[in-house]
């Protein structure tokens, strides 16, 4: 099971999120659930490799 962190806000009745790998792509959703569903389409179609130019954050140990 694959697991990935994402950042969620309720926001004029509706609900707003995005990955914390992806800060740049967001996605929005009626309900909680419904944006869950929403973020799963939008984690297939970041991971696909179809899609050029995809932003990350990562990390990097400099000492």
């Amino acid at each position: 099971m694959q697991r990935a962190k994402y950042v969620h806000w309720e926001e004029d009745g509706g609900y707003i999120g995005y990955f914390v790998d992806y800060p740049d792509y967001w996605t929005q959703g009626t309900t909680l659930d419904d944006l869950k569903e929403h973020l799963k389409d939008l984690y297939a179609d970041l991971t696909s490799g179809q899609i050029p130019g995809i932003r990350k954050i990562d990390e990097l140990v400099v000492s």
